[in-house]
């Protein structure tokens, strides 16, 4: 018995010996191709380098170290969906508890390629174009709250994708001396200035004047991290005729504090009189992405100026001289200073005028409730219980909201009904779309014009208060305007 127990731990034994070695070759090999790859990596990483200038360049190589440094365990992970929490590395987000994305990781962090418009990519590459994703800028946060409206016809577009390295911009011409040619920074080309105190204007068919009463100018400028690119000054300028100023807004920075800073002054309608002012750090430095190019916007109506940075509004000026044509100044020799993405176009938000509306003290209420945050919301607007009916003390709701709209008949909204969570999906569902259709319904017989409205139903998946008590139910139970 003792011999068959010693022949089979010694079986046992060259057999986990086996396998061991099995599992050595297996590693060693994994070891191997893992080493392959990361050359590789490194051999593509070199290319992009040599391309993009930073060969020899201590700043960028210390640079490229500590934003490794800093980012190694979040670039490995995923970013959640719900609440943008980046570096996550299990299943469930480390911040609100949401499930990764199906696909893993990659299916959260895919990037769309600002050189070709490529959508969906996972690696660093461009999967049709090749561009490097470091190269790609941050976009401005659509979350942003802003009362930026773009004009709808556009007059002038400029992104220099179709420019040539090196030459002058071809939709663009110098006022003096000078010159200006395309450069690339970040990935992207832009219009840059070689030598200091220069106007560069777009070409129009009509050089003399071709800003309409109501309009829209963007474009984007790019702000370097701190000690990268040195001091820059940037003035946008507006002119009645070619060389009659009427108002002027710069933007500069210095990069080794950093510090950010805007001043504008704009002149009054007929007059010599003027209104100027400025925003300081403090005011700016929540608002300017270093390290990134940043979007600029001017929103003109009639006489009302409002000027944005990164959808944040910074300036707003009820009464200026209305321009005929405007251009860039490069304001001082720096060793970079350029813009791109120029979009210029015709409209603009609706001038809210105040001070010449006719309306009744109720109706006041929605028009300032508009004004402020873009939609009206009551909970006066009352329902038969699971019913679309209507009930008779609505009217008074309905009476103001009709008001205002007729007073205002451009105006569209989206008409949401929404509900409580007493009862189902099945049921609250379509009840609340049918409500917001009955309160369609009651406006338009009050004159209202049924085109500038459309009903949704949300039921009850966007409650605003506690549905365990009385009074949060009542308030979840409500109907909102929200303006298109």
């Amino acid at each position: 018995m003792k011999r068959i127990l010693l022949s089979l731990a010694a079986l046992m034994l060259v057999c986990s010996a086996a396998n061991a070695q099995s599992f050595l070759e297996r590693l060693g090999e994994r070891a191997r191709n893992a080493a392959e790859s990361n050359i590789g990596r490194k051999v593509e990483d070199g290319v992009n380098d040599v391309l993009d200038g930073k060969v020899g360049s201590k700043d960028n190589k210390s640079k490229d170290k500590k934003s490794t440094d800093k980012k190694g365990s979040k670039d490995a992970g995923w970013t959640c969906e719900e609440c943008g929490h980046e570096g996550n590395t299990g299943k469930f987000c480390e911040e609100c508890g949401a499930k990764q994305p199906a696909g893993g990781a990659a299916a959260a962090a895919t990037w769309d390629c600002p050189e070709c418009g490529h959508k969906g990519n996972t690696g660093k590459f461009c999967e049709e174009c090749g561009a490097r994703q470091s190269a790609v800028a941050n976009p401005v946060t659509e979350e942003i709250k802003s009362d930026f409206v773009r004009g709808s016809v556009v007059l002038f577009q400029d992104d220099f994708k179709n420019e040539e390295v090196g030459e002058f911009p071809s939709k663009w011409d110098i006022q003096r001396d000078g010159s200006a040619e395309t450069a690339v920074i970040n990935g992207q080309k832009y219009l840059h200035f070689t030598t200091d105190y220069n106007f560069v204007e777009p070409l129009m068919e009509n050089m003399k004047s071709y800003l309409p009463d109501v309009f829209t100018l963007e474009w984007d400028y790019f702000c370097s991290k701190a000690g990268d690119l040195g001091a820059s000054s940037l003035e946008l300028i507006f002119d009645m005729g070619r060389d009659e100023r009427v108002g002027l807004f710069e933007f500069a920075y210095r990069s080794w504090n950093p510090d950010y800073w805007t001043q504008y002054s704009y002149r009054k309608p007929n007059s010599d009189d003027s209104v100027s002012g400025s925003n300081e750090y403090d005011a700016l430095n929540s608002i300017i992405k270093e390290g990134q190019w940043n979007h600029f916007a001017v929103s003109f109506n009639k006489r009302a100026l409002k000027i944005y940075i990164n959808g944040h509004r910074i300036i707003n000026l009820p009464n200026v001289q209305a321009p005929e044509r405007f251009k860039f100044w490069s304001n001082g020799e720096y060793k970079y200073i350029g813009f791109t993405n120029v979009l210029l176009c015709a409209g603009a938000k609706e001038l809210y005028e105040r001070e010449t509306t006719n309306l009744s003290e109720a109706a006041k209420a929605v028009e300032l409730a508009i004004a402020q945050t873009g939609k009206f919301v009551t909970n006066n607007i009352l329902f038969d219980t699971g019913k679309a009916t209507i009930k008779p003390e609505s009217e008074d709701e309905l009476n103001k909201i009709a008001e205002y709209m007729k007073a205002n008949p451009t105006v569209r909204f989206e008409v949401q009904g929404h509900t409580d969570n007493q009862g189902s999906d099945a049921v609250n569902d379509p009840l609340s779309q049918q409500r917001a259709e009955a309160v369609v319904k009651a406006l338009e017989a009050k004159g209202v014009d049924g085109f500038n409205l459309r009903a949704v139903g949300k039921g009850s998946h966007e409650p605003v208060a506690d549905n365990s008590t009385d009074a949060g139910r009542a308030r979840n139970r409500r109907v909102e305007f929200i303006k298109k």
